[in-house]
């Protein structure tokens, strides 16, 4: 759990006290009872966003886990067109260029340098 959630949960329970002692002494502050109101309305609402975010977090966990498994199957899938379009067409193909598939063309012959011309012998 983050810092941030052990703070908000920390200031949720903070209030949930105070709220509860505030209503436990209610008769002796009456002078505070609108600001009570106010802070149970916040409190309530808070824990509703809460809950929300949990709700949200687990709902993107689930797709997550779907696209995972989507993109898995479909990788399968695709592998086995590349392979059905190779053995279509062929392994040398320049038609494998259109499915963004290599065609196989061999090795490139190795470019042998031409050796120097001669020196000519200086004599005496």
């Amino acid at each position: 759990m983050s810092s941030r959630h052990t703070r908000q949960s920390d200031v949720i329970k903070q209030w949930q006290s105070l709220v509860s002692a505030l209503a436990d002494n209610i008769g002796d502050l009456q002078h505070l009872s609108s600001r009570f109101v106010k802070l149970q309305g916040i409190l309530g609402e808070s824990i509703s966003v809460l809950q929300e975010q949990a709700t949200a977090r687990a709902s993107k966990q689930a797709a997550s886990r779907r696209l995972e498994d989507l993109l898995s199957e479909g990788q399968k899938v695709a592998t086995f067109l590349n392979v059905g379009v190779r053995e279509h067409y062929g392994n040398r193909s320049e038609k494998l260029a259109e499915f963004h598939l290599r065609p196989l063309r061999g090795r490139r012959p190795a470019v042998k340098p031409e050796p120097p011309p001669p020196q000519p012998e200086l004599t005496e």
